[in-house]
């Protein structure tokens, strides 16, 4: 387990004509009233702290009276077109409770609380600087993880839903220790399936601040799942095990919750579920999961380097010749799809013939 996998700040990379054809034939493209650029003309700030009243790194920006009208007006907008239909209707009944700035990491993004103002519900959704490597991530996720996700690009802005649950270092630190055995039996096996859907679809940087744990409670158990919250890290890194959550130190906790409540047998079997899962998800979605990855052979998301470091890192761990050949970040997830989905009809065929 390394201490520092990735040493250098991705940059970010444009749209390209491909995807931005792509995400406007899948309704993902959308004219927005605001930009990214916009919000960054706050004139002032306070540090947000969280529930143990220390630094959240995030922080609560303001605005002059004449923009903070215009703005909060804007965001309003966005959010009926986000989770709405766009109609102005809902707009005179929200509320744009706060603006928050994320000084830390790539995206820099802004949180954006809405609420409601006849009965005081709210919800929150991101602006962030539109990113090739992030809009393949969220698309991936959408159609190949137990999840869909809602998002909408308009040239340099990326507006992002928010994806609830607890973050993954909060629940190590917190909940984990008071968790069952039962719980824990469970909690490391969606620990081993996340771990194995990452690597086959090359997210990245599944730091513990990365993913959260959503607890499911269903009859007289509660079900743990794993999802992934941020996307920067999509198909970027040279090394392997950047996309193996395993080797992250912060995930240190689960890796031993693994190696402490399931066998070999049972880890093993955990990955083939996953694979089988994923390969039908790939199945399902095949068309619109080609149009994307034609997108991404044609796309610059990452450098010559780190493609050849992990073409061969991905041939020594399977084996397979498809993956020397490939020459860009969108053949090898190409490559890395057809190997699992190949597995799977094979084991289909074997079953069938029994």
């Amino acid at each position: 387990m390394r201490d520092k996998l990735i040493s250098k700040k991705k940059p970010t990379y444009p749209i390209s004509p491909f995807l931005a054809d792509y995400l406007e034939e899948y309704s993902r493209s959308l004219k927005i009233p605001i930009f990214y650029d916009d919000l960054l003309r706050f004139s002032g700030s306070v540090a947000v702290m969280n529930k143990h009243d220390q630094d959240s790194l995030w922080v609560r920006v303001f605005y002059s009276d004449s923009d903070r009208i215009e703005i909060d007006e804007q965001l309003k907008q966005v959010y009926a077109l986000l989770h709405s239909d766009g109609s102005p209707m809902t707009v005179p009944y929200l509320n744009v409770d706060c603006i928050d700035y994320c000084t830390f990491g790539n995206s820099k993004p802004f949180r954006v609380k809405i609420r409601n103002t006849l009965n005081d519900n709210f919800i929150y959704f991101y602006v962030k600087k539109a990113d090739a490597s992030r809009i393949y991530g969220l698309e991936l996720e959408h159609m190949l993880s137990p999840h869909n996700l809602n998002f909408l690009v308009y040239q340099n802005t990326l507006i992002e839903e928010h994806i609830a649950g607890i973050p993954g270092d909060e629940f190590i630190e917190e909940f984990l220790p008071k968790c069952t055995k039962t719980e824990r039996n469970q909690i490391a096996k969606s620990f081993v399936k996340f771990n194995e859907r990452c690597m086959i679809r090359l997210l990245g940087d599944m730091r513990a601040y990365n993913y959260v744990i959503i607890p499911i409670h269903d009859f007289d158990k509660v079900i743990y799942k794993i999802r992934a919250i941020d996307f920067d890290q999509q198909s970027y890194e040279g090394d392997l095990k950047v996309y193996r959550p395993q080797f992250f130190k912060e995930n240190f906790p689960m890796v031993m919750l693994v190696k402490d409540h399931l066998d070999k047998k049972s880890v093993d079997q955990y990955k083939i579920e996953e694979r089988a899962t994923i390969a039908r998800r790939i199945l399902s979605s095949e068309t619109r999961l080609t149009q994307l990855l034609k997108c991404m052979l044609n796309d610059h998301i990452s450098t010559p380097e780190k493609i050849e470091q992990l073409r061969k890192e991905v041939y020594d761990l399977t084996k397979q010749s498809s993956f020397l050949k490939s020459r860009s970040m969108g053949e090898l997830v190409r490559a890395a799809f057809h190997f699992v989905k190949r597995n799977y009809e094979n084991h289909e065929m074997l079953r069938v013939d029994r």
